[in-house]
């Protein structure tokens, strides 16, 4: 077997690794497996083509960050493909098939903090007034409402299943990232509008194209699963007609949904529970848009600011 069938053989072990034990998605997968590519393409000159992962050097990484930087990649484009050989690297050092990881002490440059993007309350009180009252609409006002009303990621509202959720304790249950599981609760408006989807959408659009019953509360126009994209053309359609000027996906919901939640006075430690975040630093950010926002109106409305 040849080197590069080396590389080859010990890169799909890796992606393999991420599904198997790390419950990693596809598009995770997509993006290790883009990262070592191109990181291996780069090497290819300077090592050759029968270049083995052990040969690789701290040099090596400084010339490729140089190069990064020279093709004005973006600061947080660079972070990711570090820390996805980063990752390659620590699994090839716990299988023995590397002896030191050379991405170990490699500095990455800083990121600036960028504020998310979310929606005033008329801004998304605004959207969700727009569906309609036909089976298509009442659809899509559920899919807004359960956005908003749980801050979930599109993919776990894509997802839900219809065990998945109590409309009489008003909870649903969210599978998260990592098979982590959470329950949320929904407020009437959300159980109202999920209760008239059931009644007069779901089910007439699943028998009108005669489709067997399946588990996935959210549908498409012709009865099958929703799928994550489809969530946000849904989502693009309504923004388009308010003519928003933000840049709106369902991820922004998400942030609207934490931001609204922290200025009405919810704990922190609440919104990273009802957020999925394994981490309270990441749930933290919110403080910021917040603070932000109390300053603006102080400096705006107190007399000797």
């Amino acid at each position: 077997m040849s080197e590069s069938d080396d590389r080859k053989q010990q890169m799909e072990a890796f992606l393999t690794y991420l599904f198997v034990e790390k419950n990693g998605s596809v598009l995770t997968g997509e993006n290790y497996r883009r990262d070592i590519g191109d990181f291996e393409q780069f090497l290819l000159p300077k090592l050759g083509a029968g270049f083995a992962w052990p040969q690789v050097q701290v040099i090596h990484i400084r010339s490729y960050l140089a190069f990064l930087n020279q093709q004005h990649y973006a600061r947080r484009t660079i972070m990711r493909r570090i820390s996805s050989l980063r990752s390659f690297y620590k699994y090839l050092l716990r299988e023995g098939l590397v002896t030191a990881n050379p991405f170990a002490g490699v500095r990455t440059p800083k990121l600036d903090k960028r504020l998310p993007v979310f929606l005033e309350e008329s801004e998304i009180d605004a959207i969700l007034d727009l569906p309609d009252e036909t089976a298509l609409g009442l659809r899509d006002r559920a899919v807004l409402e359960m956005l908003y009303a749980t801050g979930c990621r599109v993919s776990e509202l894509a997802g839900l299943k219809t065990g998945d959720v109590d409309l009489g304790s008003l909870f649903v249950l969210l599978h998260g990232k990592g098979n982590k599981d959470r329950i949320v609760p929904i407020g009437h408006t959300c159980r109202k509008a999920l209760l008239n989807y059931f009644q007069k959408s779901r089910v007439p659009i699943m028998q009108k194209y005669g489709v067997e019953e399946h588990q996935f509360v959210f549908i498409n126009n012709r009865g099958g699963r929703l799928t994550d994209r489809s969530v946000r053309r849904i989502l693009d359609k309504y923004v388009q007609q308010l003519a928003i000027r933000k840049k709106v996906s369902p991820h922004t919901i998400r942030h609207t949904f934490a931001t609204h939640l922290l200025e009405h006075g919810a704990d922190l430690r609440a919104v990273q529970e009802l957020l999925g975040h394994a981490s309270l630093s990441t749930t933290q950010i919110y403080t910021h848009i917040t603070n932000e926002r109390i300053n603006k109106v102080y400096q705006k409305n107190f007399p000797r600011a």
